[in-house]
């Protein structure tokens, strides 16, 4: 199984969980300006949330590379958002790419909020996430 990690991020935080996943699963994690070069079984795409929105990076990530992603397992952090599941999964969708329903998503520091997330705490679990991913999948 092709694994691949990529990621979006303005503060570093979301750079934090594509590192500790890409760690945990054997691969090199790097952001959304470089390309898929082959077909990756498994992408863990890793995105933000800015003004409530994912940013343009990982719509044109999808687009340019829907041809070499079998499967989007996304992961996120944001300071107010939940989630950018639903965002994602729409452009994914809009794409004609898979999106898994597993997801993996912490609080990012942003301002005076959330100071020092993610933490150890939880790149450990999204360590823990990508393993369990994989091992479903093999």
């Amino acid at each position: 199984m092709n694994v691949a990690v990529r990621y979006y991020t303005k503060s570093g935080n979301t750079k934090k969980l594509a590192l500790a996943i890409a760690d945990a699963v054997g691969v090199k994690a790097e952001d959304v300006s470089v390309s898929l070069d082959c077909k990756a079984d498994v992408l863990f795409l890793g995105s933000s949330v800015y003004a409530a929105g994912v940013n343009e990076s990982i719509k044109l990530f999808i687009k340019n590379n829907a041809e070499n992603i079998g499967e989007i397992v996304n992961f996120s952090t944001a300071a107010v958002l939940d989630s950018t599941y639903s965002q994602v999964k729409k452009i994914a969708r809009a794409n004609h790419v898979k999106i898994s329903s597993d997801e993996f998503h912490c609080r990012g520091s942003f301002a005076f909020m959330h100071r020092g997330k993610p933490d150890k705490n939880d790149l450990k679990k999204a360590a823990a996430f990508a393993e369990n991913v994989c091992s479903k999948r093999q």
